[in-house]
């Protein structure tokens, strides 16, 4: 699945529940997801790190649809390497 038609299928599932939420309440859902990878990521578990995985990148699409942003242009930052330094593999040096 590409990430257009993602966003276009948790615009049309979520995107009027998202709505009566909020993006506030939406941002903490996501956090609170994000919590749940960090979780998943200490045990190593492959099939519950891979739920989590999807669910975090479910509630940034839909952050992303309730601010009008639109996610595969996003990923365009990304798609020839580091937008910092433009390279692939990442030359910039690590930070404190």
């Amino acid at each position: 699945m590409e990430l257009a038609e993602l966003q276009r299928s948790l615009r049309k599932t979520y995107y009027q529940r998202d709505s009566k939420r909020g993006r506030d309440a939406t941002f903490r859902h996501l956090a609170e997801e994000v919590g749940e990878l960090a979780k998943a990521l200490r045990t190593n578990d492959p099939e519950n790190l891979r739920h989590e995985f999807a669910d975090v990148l479910a509630w940034v699409v839909s952050l992303a649809n309730l601010t009008g942003v639109d996610v595969d242009e996003l990923a365009q930052r990304y798609a020839v390497g580091c937008p910092k330094c433009g390279a692939a593999p990442c030359a910039c040096p690590f930070g404190p």
